[in-house]
Order: C-alpha cells, then sequence, then structure tokens
C-alpha cells in the first residue's frame, strides 16, 4: 500500500518565490511614485474645493441680497468682499485643509501641499475680488516640487 503526502516540493517553492521576486521587482518601482501623484491630486482637489466654496459663498451672499459683509455657512460665519469670500474668509468657509499649509497676506491665500520636496512648488493661491462685479482667482496649480 502506497502513503500519499501532502504538500509542495522544495522545487515549487522556489519556483512560486522567484516568480514572486520577479513581479515585486517590475511592481514595486510603479508603486514608489504613486506618493508624488497622490500629492498632486490632493493638491488639484483642494483648488476644486476652494472655487465651490466660493460660488457656494457668492450665492449665499446673492441670495441674501443687502451686500453682506459675511455669510453663515455651516453654521460659520464666513467674511466676505464684494459679496466673495475674502482671502480669510476662504479657509474659514473650506472645512479641511489638513496635510496643507495656508498662509494669508496681502488678499491673497496661498495653499502649500506638505510633505514634498519643496512645497512652494506644491501650491496655488486664492486672490480675494479686487473691486464690485469682479471675482476672486484661483491659480493653476503649481506642481513641480510635488
Amino acid at each position: 500500500m502506497r502513503k500519499s503526502t501532502q504538500g509542495f516540493t522544495l522545487i515549487e517553492l522556489v519556483v512560486v518565490i522567484t516568480i514572486l521576486g520577479i513581479l515585486a521587482a517590475f511592481a514595486v518601482p510603479r508603486f514608489m511614485s504613486l506618493d508624488g501623484a497622490a500629492r498632486i491630486a490632493a493638491l488639484q482637489g483642494l483648488s476644486g474645493s476652494v472655487r465651490s466654496a466660493s460660488s457656494l459663498a457668492h450665492a449665499g451672499a446673492l441670495a441674501d441680497g443687502t451686500n453682506p459683509a459675511s455669510i453663515s455657512m455651516d453654521g460659520t460665519a464666513v467674511a466676505l468682499t464684494f459679496n466673495y469670500p475674502s482671502a480669510a474668509g476662504i479657509v474659514t468657509a473650506l472645512q479641511d485643509t489638513t496635510g496643507f499649509t495656508v498662509a494669508t497676506a496681502a488678499g491673497v491665500t496661498t495653499f502649500s501641499r506638505t510633505g514634498g520636496s519643496n512645497s512652494a512648488n506644491c501650491s496655488f493661491t486664492y486672490t480675494q475680488a479686487a473691486a464690485a462685479g469682479s471675482s476672486p482667482a484661483v491659480s493653476v496649480p503649481v506642481t513641480t516640487g510635488c
């Protein structure tokens, strides 16, 4: 009577480990560059959120109809300039800026993504409206340092 054994032979195990090693050699370099792509995507996502928050605040100000100095968004007062969020007001209008450094000066708010090789080259700016009838400007994100 012959006894049946279960398990893998040494050669089968070596072949499987070799195949996994070859696959890992090709896959690891592709995953290494994903962190920069993730920072760029986060930057572009926040840029879109800033545009949306600005439009939403503007719509609220127009609905109020009295040229208010601020409006309430989710129970938080957002400062307005010419019916659009001011440079400081846009930060208040956003709910979360985790992962970004926010600096406001002279009507301009700069959002810089933290964690890149050069956060100044992974950023965009929001410039508040300069006059009645004008709208704020959101710059195209700079992604060379992400």
